[in-house]
């Protein structure tokens, strides 16, 4: 079980941030599609290098889902530099696409949208494995789930504030991304930790 749930711990990881990444793609594409001639090749250039970055980065995911937790936790610095990178790549997108406040909170849309996905997601993985535990070691299990999703519900919460706002700068949204992404990551390990250690001892 021990195993098994570090392994949902970064599968779950890794899946939100290709989430976000395929959501800033999908905006990013509809925006370079209305540009001018003379930033329309620019704007194609940085997309075809977040492609390419989220491609490695899938690629590389694949590589070590078949190679086990160990690998994992070795390679799960390099995931992070190539999701650092393209995360880079967005913040030159918008400094070469004028600053475009209308670009900026569309993409922070669709991002939050993605986040909130992963966590819905993330927590019906979790509530399904849980399922698989015994009943005397439910308490724990129970705990974790409903704080996963209190912490869902409160990132949605401020997400939602910021979107509202609709005129924050894109270190503002992306910081508040960055805090997001980052409450995902801990309620998604404390999720999978409470079910390892509520699960069968060896």
């Amino acid at each position: 079980m021990s195993e098994q749930s570090s392994m949902h711990f970064y599968l779950n990881w890794a899946k939100e941030r290709i989430d976000e990444m395929d959501a800033a793609l999908a905006s990013f594409e509809v925006k370079a599609g209305e540009a001018k001639a003379e930033s329309k090749v620019k704007a194609e250039q940085i997309i075809g290098d977040l492609k390419k970055r989220r491609d490695e980065f899938q690629a590389q995911l694949k590589t070590q889902v078949e190679v086990g937790e160990a690998a994992w936790v070795r390679s799960r610095t390099e995931l992070e530099k190539q999701w650092n990178g393209f995360e880079a790549q967005m913040k030159t997108y918008f400094e070469s696409a004028g600053k475009q406040i209308e670009q900026q909170q569309v993409t922070f849309k669709d991002i939050a949208a993605a986040q909130a996905k992963a966590w819905r997601e993330a927590a019906d993985k979790f509530r399904e494995a849980a399922g698989k535990v015994a009943a005397s070691h439910t308490g724990d299990v129970d705990a974790a789930l409903k704080q996963m999703k209190a912490d869902a519900s409160e990132a949605e919460a401020r997400l939602q504030k910021l979107k509202q706002a609709g005129s924050d700068s894109w270190s503002v949204l992306s910081a508040a991304l960055a805090e997001s992404r980052k409450a995902f990551d801990k309620a998604n390990q404390a999720a999978w930790n409470a079910l390892r250690d509520a699960g069968p001892k060896s």
